[in-house]
């Protein structure tokens, strides 16, 4: 018994680990994803610049504002047409194996309104970009890039959290059938003819327990102790409530006689391990069971 619950605390504490060592390679990719988009965008803010013959303004840096949501700031104002920008976006994301599915919205530094907006999708039907013949006159503009999915190459940080989400789950499950396990230690198996006490089978019509291929004559009180321990096992059962049941109209009882009946149980069950009567002093017995 007491191996199987190590086998079962080391299985469970092996899927734990599996869970933690799991999840922080997530947070690595989710780190590793960021750094490329900052990068990626700061090489759209160059490119932006350089379609203005600007060589010397600045890029401020690029901040990440929300999840999967980033902004390109700069020093200095500039103008751009929005094909030029919508251009420069989709080749540097391809470039960069970047997604495909992202929104661009354009806003003005003094108010936060938005100039310009459009959607880039991989299904035709869902991406629009307005305006694209209508230059955005000179200004302070900040871009906002917002990703609508999880980035092909970086998908395997969400498969990770996937798998954790699964290791914890088996955790969980392995957790409840050891639990039920536990609850069936106090159930003895019950047939038409005889009940299943660890190792042995016991006939209380035919007063014998057998262990094949032994058989082991019970005597009669013997036999209706041993009913009484099964009816309740892993449960203290006072001395009195044992004396009443077996001895109360069915002959003398002396103080040793119950003691005496034990010791001959003891015997006959001590092959085997998973079973014990126990002496609860001053207060009874109990059948211990481990199934």
């Amino acid at each position: 018994m007491k191996r199987n619950n190590t086998l079962f605390l080391m299985l469970v504490f092996g899927v734990l680990f599996f869970c933690m060592s799991s999840f922080t390679p997530f947070q690595n990719n989710h780190n590793d994803f960021s750094m490329r988009v900052k990068i990626s965008l700061r090489e759209v803010g160059n490119q932006l610049l350089l379609s203005n013959n600007d060589t010397v303004s600045l890029i401020l840096p690029i901040t990440e504002t929300d999840d999967l949501k980033y902004q390109i700031s700069f020093n200095n104002p500039l103008s751009f047409a929005p094909d030029t920008l919508v251009a420069i976006f989709k080749n540097v994301f391809k470039t960069s194996s970047l997604s495909s599915n992202y929104i661009v919205e354009v806003l003005q530094c003094s108010n936060n309104e938005v100039a310009y907006s459009y959607e880039m999708n991989q299904k035709q039907e869902k991406t629009i970009i307005p305006c694209s013949g209508r230059i955005l006159p000179k200004n302070c503009y900040k871009i906002v890039v917002t990703f609508l999915d999880i980035p092909s190459n970086d998908s395997t940080g969400y498969t990770t959290y996937f798998y954790f989400l699964i290791a914890l789950f088996l955790v969980l499950f392995l957790v409840k059938i050891y639990s039920r396990k536990k609850i069936k230690k106090n159930e003895i198996l019950t047939s038409n003819n005889f009940k299943i006490i660890g190792r042995f089978e016991f006939y209380p019509e035919q007063n014998k327990l057998v262990k094949k291929p032994l058989e082991i004559n019970l005597s009669k009180k013997e036999c209706e102790l041993l009913e009484i321990f099964i009816s309740r096992p892993n449960q203290i059962i006072k001395r009195e409530e044992l004396t009443k049941k077996v001895w109360e109209d069915h002959g003398v009882f002396v103080g040793r006689s119950l003691d005496t009946y034990i010791s001959k149980l003891r015997k006959k069950l001590q092959d085997d391990d998973s079973i014990q009567l126990i002496n609860i002093h001053g207060v009874g017995y109990k059948l211990e069971v481990s199934l």
